[in-house]
């Protein structure tokens, strides 16, 4: 159990039968980034759950879902970095990969997504990765700036 703010917040790591609800916390982390709704497809659920079936299976995926009282109030998901291109870096160069951290609003700004990204960190180490990558938001950025994050080389261009 991780103690916040004088408030017990539990982190647990997730199991298959809360797939759903990191679907769920996943579409509203692209809504906070002010993706419409209607940009995002109607059948999210079903594609973020193949997704973390397969990741699960080959990747080595795990999540963690942080809850108060029972509820869950925020989640992580983390697992191998598959790549964008083909992955020729041997296994004892390996990179993990964080993505869809996510706090409710009403609980933000008391260092439950530091908490979940470090479980994350964590398991990805036991995994022998020698890498994390992960792509910030603009108001997570200062949250893995202050955890030990690098900026890297990513870039977008907006069409």
């Amino acid at each position: 159990m991780v103690m916040l703010e004088n408030a017990a917040i539990r982190v647990r790591e997730a199991t298959p039968g809360d797939d759903a609800l990191i679907a769920e916390f996943f579409r509203e982390m692209w809504l906070d980034l002010d993706i419409p709704d209607n940009a995002i497809a109607p059948n999210y659920l079903s594609i973020v759950r193949e997704y973390i079936e397969s990741a699960r299976r080959d990747l080595d995926y795990k999540a963690f879902i942080a809850e108060k009282s029972g509820n869950a109030i925020g989640c992580v998901s983390c697992q191998r970095f598959a790549g964008l291109y083909p992955n020729i870096l041997l296994r004892h160069y390996q990179r993990g990969y964080i993505w869809g951290v996510y706090v409710i609003p009403s609980y933000r700004r008391q260092g439950i997504a530091t908490q979940l990204t470090r479980y994350c960190v964590d398991y990805l180490k036991s995994l022998n990765c020698t890498h994390v990558v992960l792509n910030a938001s603009p108001m997570g950025r200062s949250v893995y700036e202050n955890m030990g994050f690098i900026e890297g080389n990513s870039m977008d261009f907006v069409l």
